[in-house]
């Protein structure tokens, strides 16, 4: 009853799900078939389909600031790169003894830079629960903080760049040694999680779903809360934030709250991303990712949030075959497709479906 209340009058949603659960159960019995089977879906693929669903879950975040909250946000990159970043600390505390330094207490980067003791903030990253709930809190916690002082301060039309200098701050900084997260290496080489080996394909396939049931209940939490009450206030913000504020609604309330939300979907989603790729390093701060993830929403279609998922899908798709067909010329590619899109189609794919279903 309640998921077909906050699914009522979302056919896009419903049929996003409907292919998402699809999609679930149907990649790891391709994965179980025979190699030599036509329809064998490698391990390789598998896990680049987890890494989309991380980007989309990622887009559905951005998509919830920038469409409903009329914020356009370049610095997500950072909350998904922290979330990243709380998950490589569980991962590299797991490796003990099997580092190549042999050291059952530091992280083998620590032992190579002659650190004599963990710093007091990677203390508790033994446990998963604790390294899962700072997938949360951290991303959440910086976007408050943030947050609070910008929209306090009732900063509108710059708020793209200053979110943009934050994620590039973060990046400058990530990248120093002294910082305690790896410099400019990262966190890499990792073994296992939860006791479970990240080269074995049953733990493959359970990342893969663990990505796919995140972004199904990510969507399904965005679309309730644009339903609430604080996304129709969201939504009057967007249009007109001076009248909602003379009515006297909480403008800069309801701006932080739905931004550290987006903020904590952000984090987890970078969690999930680590241990599929395997390595977690600044490069992830960089301002250009936070542009990309931009692209994919307004390519799928602002405010719909299942637009967010099929432009992140899309595009991230067209990214890996122009990268190994015609690498030098993916960049180009990716400006002149957001050109396009924003020139043709204003409102993105979505949009264009939804146009020719009203035509017909």
């Amino acid at each position: 009853m309640l998921l077909a209340r906050i699914l009522k009058g979302d056919r896009g949603g419903q049929v996003f799900l409907l292919v998402l659960l699809a999609t679930l159960i149907a990649v790891p019995l391709l994965n179980a078939l025979p190699a030599e089977h036509p329809l064998y879906l490698s391990t390789y693929t598998v896990t680049l389909l987890g890494k989309y669903l991380t980007y989309a879950l990622l887009a559905v975040a951005v998509d919830l600031v920038w469409g409903y909250l009329g914020i356009l946000t370049l610095g997500h990159a950072a909350f998904f790169a922290i979330g990243g970043y709380a998950m490589g600390m569980y991962l590299m505390r797991q490796i003990g003894e099997r580092g190549v330094y042999g050291n059952a207490e530091l992280p083998d980067f620590m032992v190579f830079l002659n650190w004599q003791e963990l710093p007091w903030f990677w203390h508790g990253f033994d446990q998963f629960w604790f390294a899962a709930l700072m997938v949360i809190v951290a991303p959440g916690l910086l976007a408050f903080v943030f947050g609070w002082l910008a929209f306090r301060s009732r900063v509108t039309g710059c708020i793209s760049i200053i979110t943009q200098a934050l994620t590039y701050a973060l990046m400058l900084a990530f990248f120093r040694n002294e910082m305690g997260f790896g410099g400019n290496n990262g966190l890499t080489d990792f073994k296992d999680i939860l006791g479970f080996s990240l080269q074995a394909d049953s733990t493959r396939i359970g990342l893969f779903i663990a990505s796919g049931v995140a972004l199904g209940l990510g969507y399904l939490a965005c679309r309730a809360l644009v339903r609430s009450r604080l996304g129709r206030v969201a939504v009057a913000i967007r249009d007109t934030e001076d009248r909602a504020r003379f009515i006297g609604y909480k403008v800069e309330h309801v701006k932080l709250a739905i931004f550290a939300f987006s903020a904590m979907l952000a984090g987890i989603a970078g969690a999930l991303y680590v241990p599929q790729v395997g390595i977690i390093n600044p490069g992830e701060f960089a301002p250009l990712n936070s542009i990309e993830v931009v692209i994919w929403v307004a390519m799928g279609g602002r405010a719909t949030l299942y637009g967010a998922v099929l432009g992140a899908l899309g595009v991230n798709y067209a990214k890996t075959w122009f990268t190994g067909a015609f690498p030098e010329v993916w960049l180009f590619a990716l400006g002149g497709l957001f050109v396009l899109v924003t020139l043709l189609l204003p409102r993105g794919i979505v949009g264009l479906w939804r146009r020719r279903e009203a035509a017909s």
